[in-house]
């Protein structure tokens, strides 16, 4: 994630500690949840899960960092981060994925490339693989 970008950003819509959402959210720019949220999440910009908080939703945005838990289905065409905290029940899909030690995933996981690296291909399902000379 390009944490100087995210830090310079201003944002524009914030759900507390304590404080529950049910519904749609349509976001363009930097959103942080850090209650309660249920519903679907979509848009561009990127979401932010704060530690502590509980997302069960569909989500479709550029970018993610989850430090909470996220329950549901994740369609994150840019690039996805899951702390140390971070929980995610469900599947994603994402270009660029980093998972710190401690993160726990359960469900599956797609990743699809920008730019073809060098030792790297796709693999018949469209599965970017790294070759590792060994």
């Amino acid at each position: 994630m390009n944490r100087k970008k995210d830090k310079d950003e201003e944002i524009k819509a914030f759900l507390g500690k304590g404080a529950e959402f049910n519904g749609k959210l349509v976001l363009s720019g930097l959103v942080r949840i850090d209650g309660e949220f249920k519903g679907e999440a979509l848009g561009s910009g990127m979401l932010i899960i704060g530690e502590g908080a509980y997302v069960e939703a569909d989500i479709a945005v550029d970018s993610i960092l989850i430090s909470g838990e996220v329950r549901g289905n994740l369609d994150i065409r840019e690039n996805a981060e899951i702390s140390s905290t971070g929980r995610l029940l469900g599947s994603m899909k994402t270009s660029i994925l980093v998972v710190k030690e401690g993160a726990v995933i359960d469900g599956a996981c797609h990743m699809s490339g920008k730019d073809k690296d060098e030792g790297e291909y796709k693999d018949k399902d469209g599965y970017t693989v790294a070759e590792t000379g060994e």
